[in-house]
């Protein structure tokens, strides 16, 4: 009888051992099968058709003031970003450098269509091994992307957006994203008829994102936006988000 009772009590065990092992399995298909979908959500919202529709307006233009060179320009820096957003789409991670070069072939197009009215800078910490540290990929740019279309956008004369990589650690680091545009406040002011149209997708797609790669337990991710003008910490937007990559 004694023997019966833990014959059945190892049997009960190991099954719930098995349920347990089954419930992770499928919690893990089911987060990689979110983040496929948010990988091709956040490529679309990339591609998305304002910015394809002013980048070829703006190359049009060029073209018919006769800038031929600057048209051409254009259009190779914009043939490599849609490359480069296709490549780096189907990756979970990219380097520090590669993240740069994305991050460079956007503002570069960017400041072409502004026309000197938008200047950029992106700083990476010497310590930081740009070719070996990870970030997550498609991250970044949609936080630029705001930085330039609802702070700078708006602003009269000119505008700034800088970018900076810090290292807080061997496996952790900050990226802070600022611009010195008309802020938050101002930016929703604008949009004030329609809270969905400053809520853009690729804002949307970053909120996901980042609640995704919570749950994925690969990465600790802090992020934070700041309206500088309601700290006195001048004009425009500021985001820190941290990044903190575990190893399991």
């Amino acid at each position: 009888m004694f023997s019966v009772l833990i014959f059945s009590f190892l049997g009960l065990f190991m099954l719930l051992i098995k349920n347990r092992i089954q419930k992770k399995i499928a919690a893990k298909a089911e987060l990689d099968r979110k983040m496929a979908g948010l990988e091709l959500q956040s490529l679309r919202s990339q591609m998305n058709p304002h910015f394809v529709h002013n980048s070829l307006n703006a190359i049009q233009y060029f073209i018919q003031r006769n800038e031929v060179e600057l048209s051409e320009d254009y259009l190779v820096k914009f043939s490599k970003l849609v490359r480069l957003f296709f490549e780096y789409s189907r990756k979970q991670t990219l380097t520090i450098e590669e993240e740069v070069t994305l991050l460079e072939n956007y503002l570069q197009i960017e400041k072409l269509r502004f026309e000197d009215k938008l200047s950029y800078c992106i700083n990476v910490d010497e310590k930081i091994d740009k070719e070996e540290l990870q970030i997550p990929s498609m991250l970044l740019q949609p936080i630029v992307e705001n930085a330039v279309n609802h702070g700078l956008f708006h602003k009269k004369g000119n505008g700034l957006v800088t970018v900076d990589f810090k290292l807080i650690d061997s496996n952790t680091y900050m990226v802070t994203i600022k611009d010195d545009g008309i802020g938050i406040k101002k930016a929703k002011e604008f949009y004030k008829n329609s809270v969905k149209n400053y809520q853009s997708s690729s804002t949307i797609v970053l909120q996901e994102r980042l609640s995704l790669l919570q749950k994925s337990k690969n990465w600790e991710v802090t992020y934070s936006i700041e309206d500088l003008s309601e700290t006195n910490r001048g004009e425009g937007t500021e985001v820190n988000i941290s990044f903190k990559q575990k190893y399991l």
